[in-house]
């Protein structure tokens, strides 16, 4: 008992807890949110085509969903700070491959398995998880969206920082420097333990193996459309993240507009995160996801027929930033009120399986379609079906807890 009360999480406050949540989020998504910006140099230095950078790319986003439910539940099982601290410790290592990377095997391996499941393991899903634990019910909505928006804020300083260093650095260098930043989860990581929670908490709750969370969820309708709907997101967000710089570049735009524009979705996610963690404790989840995935296709809808300016790129960086992760809350949020918080970050995980499904087939299918046509303009219309789709499917979603025997307590 005196070993639980020693590393028990309630030796942190809160705001403690919130703040280095938030920073790890913010120094985790900043490098991969920058990716897109090193498409064009690698391709040009190395003589590749567009195809091989947009793979490895696909490949960290399957990896890093693959890897999310089993990150999750271990975290679940032995504590937040060693999945956060193994994650990082892989992400790091996988940035410093891609920038000594000569072959397409190299580039796969860094960029592709390495830091997709080092994101796996110390992204802002194994934080939101950790938020569900530690923080008191009437944090969690917020928190929720404070560590999406912290993920969104550090998309707003990386692309920036890494144009710049790549036009006076080199992109090797860059890559070095975003390795470097990455060893600050480390230290950030210790007041989000949560072993001593799970631990110390067991005579307070009915007991639930893995395997019947599991078959819990996926009989759960409300669950299952809710990960089909999560597909869309992933989609959107992997294909603009990875190609967006290079579409304005094809358009005729210079190379600030691209750095500039993935920095503004950055900036502008961190509000619609925020607002959409406070609109979930106020209002049907449910219809703040349906009203995201709508206002995307009206976003690239419109993006695609305006003209090609620079004013019209960061009018819809901020658009579509808004409605950027501002998905991750209310998504979050459901499953929590469906399930309880103690597999959060598993059944998250899953869900986040299927958005990164989407990611993988958005960034590869981008990449494909480019070499075959030469323009990125049908993947901006399957981007826009796969919207509406999605505003639909989360509509009949019923936002109550599981009827169980025994509930499990939140």
């Amino acid at each position: 008992m005196s070993k639980i009360r020693a590393a028990s999480p309630r030796s942190f406050t809160p705001e403690v807890i919130l703040i280095c949540g938030c920073l790890i989020g913010f120094v985790t998504f900043g490098p991969r949110a920058s990716a897109g910006l090193f498409q064009l140099p690698m391709s040009h230095e190395l003589g590749w085509g567009r195809e091989i950078f947009s793979f490895s790319i696909a490949i960290q986003n399957l990896l890093w969903g693959v890897g999310q439910p089993f990150a999750g539940a271990l975290a679940d099982r032995f504590g937040t700070i060693k999945m956060l601290c193994l994650g990082a410790l892989l992400y790091a290592v996988g940035l410093l491959v891609m920038a000594y990377s000569t072959t397409p095997g190299m580039l796969t391996l860094g960029a592709g398995m390495l830091v997709g499941i080092g994101l796996s393991g110390c992204s802002f899903n194994l934080v939101i998880g950790a938020f569900g634990k530690l923080m008191p019910e009437k944090w969690r909505g917020i928190a929720f969206g404070a560590g999406t928006a912290a993920g969104s804020f550090g998309q707003f300083v990386f692309p920036p920082i890494g144009s710049t260093l790549i036009d006076t650095l080199g992109w090797h260098e860059t890559l070095m420097f975003f390795a470097a930043s990455i060893l600050f989860v480390l230290p950030l990581s210790i007041p989000l333990a949560t072993r001593a929670l799970a631990s110390g908490d067991t005579n307070k709750r009915p007991k639930q193996s893995v395997k019947a969370a599991i078959a819990e969820a996926i009989r759960h309708p409300s669950y299952v459309m809710l990960v089909i709907g999560f597909f869309t997101c992933g989609f959107q967000l992997a294909f603009i993240t990875a190609h967006l710089p290079a579409y304005l570049n094809d358009i005729g735009m210079p190379a600030w507009v691209g750095g500039w524009t993935l920095a503004v979705i950055g900036l502008a996610n961190a509000v619609g995160s925020l607002t959409a963690g406070w609109l979930s404790g106020r209002m049907p989840k449910r219809w703040i996801l349906s009203a995201i995935y709508l206002g995307r296709s009206l976003a690239v809808l419109c993006f695609i027929l305006a003209p090609a300016t620079p004013q019209n790129a960061l009018i819809f960086g901020l658009s579509m930033g808004f409605l950027w992760l501002s998905t991750v809350p209310p998504t979050s949020s459901l499953i929590a009120v469906m399930f309880g918080t103690r597999y959060l970050a598993m059944l998250y995980g899953f869900a986040f399986f299927s958005h990164q499904l989407g990611g993988f087939l958005g960034v590869w299918l981008g990449g494909i379609l480019y070499e075959k046509t030469g323009s990125y303009m049908g993947v901006w219309w399957i981007s826009i079906a796969l919207g509406i789709a999605s505003a639909l499917i989360n509509l009949p979603i019923r936002e109550h807890a599981v009827q169980r025997e025994e509930p499990l307590l939140a």
